[in-house]
């Protein structure tokens, strides 16, 4: 069996680690569910992503992510693992845990097992507050052991495998011939006077939190705090001196993928853009700040992270995005954000 609508979390959290080693579970965790996410929708299936960066005690982190699982409509609850036992050379392996989904945690264990790690098989666990808290059919994957030689040097060698893995176990393959069913496309025709428009899976950028890029980046298109003021901290972050970590998480603004033949980089600070979460019509301007995400992604925009939170989204929730955005002739410079 295959499934046209997940739920995938990466286990433990930004701030209540998991297991470490010569792998660190949380780290590595958050880079499966992505791949496996991106691969599952080039297969058509509806995917919704979390990783918890808010609790800071492991009551808390269970909780909010079994609570981000059961608000959503889905066919399947997966959390991705990565297991330890002691310091050792030796293989150790994979397995998938389960309450009620035994051939499923079986398939999965076995289909890991052909990237070259032993295979473990299907353990039931009865004692597990997210396989027990879940509302709908759940999994939890034990990718491999972080503190083996042996499961590391196949994990880091044959990772783009491990992630297929996963993927073709829930969403099945993708062999020459066999197309994903038809998906609406990123961007449409656009309206009159529309010279940016997409709708797709959404994430957050900038501001100190951002760890996904390094202390001294920059953006696209400014490139001194003058340009656009109204973007930036009033203070540098400690331990930084790009501008990318500097901007405001709490003002509104978005990355996109522009064409800078149609949109060039000087007119892109002098208009805004609306934002629209489908989900429950909100929607909000944005200041354009940067440029991206990588199509790899299979994202349309990045945002801040106080846009994401006054409309209502998490990470890789649908988003439509239309630029320039023009009410009644407003100009940018009275647009509250």
């Amino acid at each position: 069996m295959t499934y046209r609508n997940i739920v995938i979390s990466s286990g433990h959290g930004k701030y209540i680690r998991g297991a470490s080693g010569i792998l660190d579970e949380v780290d590595e965790a958050r880079r499966v569910v992505d791949k496996v996410a991106q691969l599952l929708r080039e297969r058509g299936v509806t995917v919704k992503t979390f990783h918890d960066n808010t609790s800071h005690d492991q009551s808390t982190n269970l909780a909010t992510i079994v609570n981000y699982h059961n608000s959503q409509t889905r066919e399947l609850d997966v959390s991705v693992h990565f297991n330890a036992y002691q310091n050792t050379s030796k293989p150790m392996g994979t397995e998938c845990l389960y309450v009620t989904q035994e051939a499923l945690s079986a398939k999965m264990s076995a289909t890991l097992a052909e990237c070259g790690f032993i295979d473990r098989g299907p353990k039931y666990r009865g004692d597990l507050y997210f396989l027990n808290n879940t509302e709908m059919p759940a999994i939890l994957i034990e990718t491999c052991f972080v503190d083996s030689t042996a499961d590391a040097n196949l994990y880091d060698e044959h990772w783009d495998s491990v992630c297929e893995a996963i993927a073709f176990v829930l969403g099945g393959s993708m062999d020459a011939g066999e197309q994903p069913p038809e998906q609406p496309p990123e961007t449409e025709q656009p309206p009159s006077g529309v010279l940016f428009q997409a709708r797709g899976p959404v994430s957050w950028f900038g501001g100190p939190e951002d760890t996904g890029v390094s202390p001294s980046e920059g953006l696209a298109f400014i490139y001194d705090i003058d340009q656009a003021p109204h973007l930036f901290l009033p203070y540098q972050p400690s331990g930084t001196t790009g501008l990318a970590r500097r901007m405001n998480p709490h003002v509104h603004f978005i990355a996109c993928r522009w064409d800078y033949d149609v949109t060039p980089k000087p007119s892109l600070l002098q208009n805004v853009a609306l934002v629209r979460n489908p989900a429950n019509g909100m929607a909000l301007t944005a200041f354009p700040g940067d440029w991206g995400p990588n199509s790899n992604t299979g994202r349309v925009a990045d945002l801040s992270k106080g846009l994401m939170d006054d409309l209502g989204l998490t990470t890789d929730d649908m988003v439509e995005v239309i630029y320039p955005y023009h009410a009644g002739g407003v100009e940018v410079t009275d647009v509250v954000a």
